[in-house]
């Protein structure tokens, strides 16, 4: 009798005999002479009584094949077996196709889904071999039937599906002061504690570049100020003891006395220890900002991932107002302003202000200062972007102006959008956790579904009807991907596992990360808001109060839906405003073909951006910030609000500050401004010219606009899908003529 089955992934399951019973029926509904129950009976009992204790899923499908062939419907038995052929057959023929489009570096959506990818490369064609060969063993291994057929009929899609089998977490926002104070082992060897500024600037960068390795997502930094802090202080002892050295001198008592900043000033009239004490700061002054250099030019150079990819790398920044704090906030951004190389805008890491009342934000603020170079920076190299901690659902009680560790109790972002700060199984904070995996809904495809039936209301409830399958159907493909991930073992994640997720210390090598993976959280996310309305109602968020009415009803819908499966299954899971790249053309392709050109909803070549009022749709920034803004406490998994201008932003910070006072005044959590800016592809140079054509540094023809793809960086719209390149060329302004257009009305 068999009471335990192998699954294709290597799981041990109980025995099901109606899955037994189901393939039969679908393959008997395939021929003229339809059902045979008693048969489909007969078979299943015999194998199930007839069959080893435990069996795998392909013995149990040849026994199959075995007794219908033995009974009187061998026309059921071709078609079982037909159907497994042809699932092969197929599976190598679109291998085959997709593997030469990657041979001869075809430019298509496969060659360019991740934008950050040189797929050209000899790596990223490994990558890419790696990748397509992988999706379907996860298709017809990994997942269960129903999540494969919602795969297979556009209404789920499972992010990063190539690295499924690895058992990998998508990111972590790193405690860098373990590694700064303890050190790690990575590769062959092991790093030492840091000691001076320019050791925890490189570790910093050695520990996102290994993890990134170990992970199918991004890598962050949630307190970069405060972690590197202390190291500005010993590089400041270290030049006074090189003082010492030099005159003979004791400035011990220099060396804990407080500083109000690390300014550089003229030695001239300065004299003793006064004098020292000010060549001690310009010399720290000068390599910290070396450190930051190096950090920044380490995070766009150094390649991970099989040597194809730089890490997809954010810092967070902004809240320590500590002289030392003050001093790698100033030079990170200066560094950033003046840009790496040639003077082109660093891709990474992207950069992330935490904005504070109290600390930052109002003029009599301690670091307002550094949030305005933040804003000068941000007007002219996109970044930093600016996180709300200000916002109604980013706060805690546990959150004290004087507390010296304020930063374990500070939200922390990924540059993309992902957030985690609530926590049911341990402490609200970003701090050594991160999201696990996520999987995006085709709320479009359940709304075009729906247009059919003439009465709204009924149109609508038949959309929440679907909607609510699908949920139930996504937590339930989370939780299986969630029980894979946890028999992973800790050997398999050496840094991840030992020095950076919350709880791993207690792990040994040979332990399953089972009793620590809890603390992250399950993403559902969604895309095309904005067309699943024009499905419903016959207008978008943007341009209908109806329309935003039933918008927030149905992310709200979702928001509490999730908070019942986090309870069912005991999981941390979250709704995700999706930052979807590759996905933003592949649903709407797929539903155009099977719906065709439906105006406002399939008739161009993307869905838009989860929550986000439709990139054509000429609105003031006031009125987007409006429309958006209720969104984010609802999509807790992550969430952006953007404002596109045009022209030159460098000489005009105050447009980046009015975007963060609507943030402020409208309770948005993250959000950035994007602008023009033109780089030489061959030389580095940028300015924000509204139409470069020709290069005025060395004459080249071979200009590329820098522009955001979902919340990083990419320097050449080449490696862009054609969904996102649709996207971009339809992007309208939100301002023209300076910051009080921000505020206008429609």
């Amino acid at each position: 009798m068999i009471l335990t089955v192998v699954k294709r992934d290597g799981r041990i399951v109980g025995f099901n005999e109606q899955k037994i019973m189901a393939a039969i029926r679908k393959a008997m509904l395939h021929t003229d002479k339809g059902e045979d129950e008693r048969l489909i009976y007969k078979i299943t009992d015999y194998i199930a009584q007839r069959g080893e204790s435990q069996m795998t899923v392909e013995q149990i499908q040849d026994a199959v094949e075995m007794e219908l062939m033995k009974s009187s419907r061998k026309d059921v038995a071709q078609k079982f077996i037909a159907y497994r052929n042809q699932r092969s057959i197929a599976r190598k023929a679109k291998t085959r196709d997709v593997f030469l489009d990657i041979v001869n570096i075809k430019n298509n959506d496969v060659t360019r889904e991740n934008a950050n990818m040189n797929a050209d490369t000899p790596a990223g064609m490994m990558m890419k071999f790696a990748s397509e060969t992988t999706k379907p063993f996860v298709d017809d291994y990994l997942l269960s039937e129903e999540s494969r057929e919602a795969v297979e009929h556009n209404y789920l899609h499972i992010h990063d599906k190539d690295y499924y089998p690895t058992k990998s977490l998508t990111c972590v926002q790193h405690p860098l002061d373990h590694i700064l104070t303890c050190g790690f082992i990575a590769g062959h060897g092991a790093s030492r504690p840091a000691k001076r500024i320019e050791t925890a600037s490189v570790l910093a960068c050695i520990s996102m570049e290994c993890a990134q390795n170990e992970m199918h997502g991004g890598q962050a930094i949630p307190a970069f100020d405060f972690y590197l802090a202390p190291y500005v202080r010993m590089t400041y002892i270290e030049e006074l003891k090189n003082l010492e050295d030099l005159n003979g001198e004791n400035y011990k008592d220099l060396y804990d006395e407080p500083l109000i900043d690390y300014i550089k000033k003229p030695l001239d009239g300065l004299t003793g220890k006064e004098r020292a004490q000010q060549h001690a700061i310009n010399k720290t002054v000068g390599r910290v900002h070396q450190a930051m250099e190096a950090f920044i030019h380490n995070m766009n150079t150094i390649h991970s991932r099989g040597g194809n990819q730089v890490v997809f790398s954010s810092i967070n920044y902004g809240t320590d107002t500590s002289a030392e704090g003050r001093c790698v906030m100033r030079e990170i951004l200066l560094s950033t302003y003046e840009g790496v190389g040639g003077g082109e805008t660093a891709i990474f890491p992207i950069q992330i202000w935490k904005k504070k009342r109290g600390v930052n934000y109002l003029p009599e603020d301690r670091n307002f200062d550094l949030y305005m170079l933040a804003c000068k920076v941000t007007a002219r190299r996109f970044f930093p972007n600016f996180l709300n901690l200000d916002a109604s659902f980013n706060q805690t009680d546990e959150w004290k102006e004087d507390d010296p560790l304020r930063y374990l109790h500070e939200v922390a972002t990924m540059g993309c959008r992902t957030r985690v700060f609530e926590n049911r199984f341990g402490p609200k904070t970003s701090i050594g956790r991160g999201n696990l995996s996520f999987s995006t809904i085709n709320i479009v495809k359940l709304a075009i579904e729906c247009m059919e039936e003439k009465d709204q209301q009924k149109r609508i409830g038949m959309f929440f009807a679907k909607l609510d399958h699908v949920l139930e159907l996504t937590a339930k493909q989370l939780d299986e991907r969630f029980q894979f991930q946890q028999t992973a073992y800790t050997k398999q994640f050496p840094l991840l596992m030992k020095s950076l997720w919350i709880g791993a210390e207690k792990l040994g090598p040979n332990d399953t990360i089972k009793s620590v993976i809890n603390q992250g959280t399950l993403g559902i996310g969604f895309i095309g808001l904005a067309e699943c309305l024009v499905a419903l109602t016959g207008k978008h968020h943007g341009e209908s109060a109806e329309s935003q009415e039933l918008g927030l009803k149905i992310v709200t819908y979702m928001r509490d839906r999730i908070n019942e499966f986090s309870e069912r299954y005991h999981h941390n899971y979250s709704v995700l405003a999706t930052p979807a790249e590759g996905l933003a053309g592949k649903f709407t392709k797929r539903d155009r073909k099977e719906f065709g050109v439906i105006p406002g909803v399939t008739d161009r070549d993307y869905y838009t951006n989860s929550n986000h009022v439709p990139v054509y749709y000429k609105c003031s920034a006031r009125h987007k910030a409006e429309v958006e803004a209720p969104y984010h406490n609802l999509t807790r998994g992550g969430h952006i609000f953007y404002v596109e201008i045009d022209g030159d932003a460098t000489h005009n910070p105050q447009v980046i500050m009015s975007v963060v006072d609507m943030m402020d005044q409208y309770d948005m959590g993250y959000g950035s401004v994007n602008h023009n800016r033109n780089r030489c592809m061959d030389c580095g140079y940028e300015n924000a010219d509204d139409h470069l054509e020709k290069c005025p540094k060395c004459g080249s023809t071979n200009i590329d606009k820098l522009q955001r793809i979902t919340g990083y960086l990419v320097g050449t719209t080449d490696r862009w899908n054609s969904g996102k390149l649709a996207e971009l060329n339809d992007r309208v302004t939100h301002i023209d003529h300076g910051p009080k257009d921000l505020f206008g009305d429609d």
